[in-house]
């Protein structure tokens, strides 16, 4: 069943783009024991850490809202077997009413992971990829990953990508081996700048690098983030600022579900000195151009404003 989205932009609240599928039907986890403990450890996460995508289709049902979909494939980087994309996706075409399923493929197979970025795309229907530099081990501006880059752009894909720093590793020696320097939004921007019509996500407050975030968001048409994996109290200042003001055209709502909740991030966001207008916006209404599934300014022509 390929993958064709039923979302009523008017029907709901909010559209989250950052929700990790952590275990499959059979009970099958993205991560080893040691790495989900440590991840876990460092979000102070709740008991539902690994819900199926049935349940997290149900969790955002219930709260008028949808959700983008997806796994990490680091099997080469980890040596522990990846969720498959392939069966998330065709879950989510069971729940399209709230579920946008995006793929995730390994950059470190090479043409490998081309051709099943293609087949994610043509054949099950995914809207876009996700990538965990550190993680999956590679730096995004490596000319080996930019035959991947050049067929995302081709095919109209979206690209998620983790910035700045990340619990799974955390408090562990050596951080487990993950370096945070291929985290780096500077990396991204080479991307951004060689692939201008490659739409790019870059995913988190990017701590230690928020500024440099910033800074490409602004300059890059193509390039939006997401502020997903914090609870907006312990937002930078700058971010706050840029992303009720300049920047509200090009920030969108993640919460990074199942470690950090949509309604602690609603309550928390709630708080901020947001003005009103920037957010349905950030809400959902960027979130709904960039994915395509509302009419608007195509979202690589979305201006930003003072």
């Amino acid at each position: 069943m390929i993958y064709t989205p039923r979302i009523d932009p008017d029907a709901i609240a909010a559209l989250d783009v950052h929700v990790h599928i952590e275990a499959d039907h059979h009970g099958r986890l993205s991560l080893d024991a040691e790495l989900m403990e440590a991840s876990a450890r460092y979000f102070k996460a709740g008991q539902d850490r690994t819900p199926t995508i049935d349940r997290v289709a149900a969790y955002y049902r219930r709260r008028n809202m949808a959700a983008v979909v997806f796994t990490v494939d680091a099997s080469t980087e980890l040596g522990h077997p990846a969720l498959s994309s392939e069966e998330i996706a065709r879950q989510a075409a069971e729940h399209a009413d709230v579920l946008i399923p995006f793929g995730s493929v390994d950059p470190r197979r090479g043409p490998a992971a081309v051709v099943q970025a293609r087949r994610l795309a043509q054949d099950f229907g995914v809207l876009g990829f996700k990538f965990h530099p550190s993680l999956q081990g590679f730096a995004p501006n490596d000319p080996a990953c930019y035959l991947l880059w050049r067929a995302l752009e081709e095919l109209g894909s979206v690209a998620l990508f983790h910035t700045g720093q990340t619990g799974i590793g955390a408090g562990l020696p050596g951080g487990r081996g993950i370096k945070l320097r291929h985290s780096d939004p500077m990396l991204l921007d080479d991307v951004a700048a060689d692939f201008p019509g490659l739409t790019m996500i870059l995913a988190h407050p990017s701590v230690p690098w928020v500024d440099a975030s910033l800074s490409i968001a602004g300059h890059k048409s193509n390039v939006y983030l997401d502020l997903s994996g914090w609870s907006p109290k312990y937002f930078p200042p700058q971010l706050v600022r840029q992303a009720g003001g300049p920047l509200r055209h090009k920030v969108l709502f993640g919460s990074d579900y199942p470690v950090l909740t949509p309604d602690r991030w609603m309550a928390d966001f709630a708080a901020l000195d947001v003005k009103d207008e920037a957010k349905p916006l950030i809400y959902k209404e960027n979130a709904l151009r960039v994915l395509g599934l509302a009419e608007g300014p195509s979202r690589l022509d979305a201006a930003v404003t003072g």
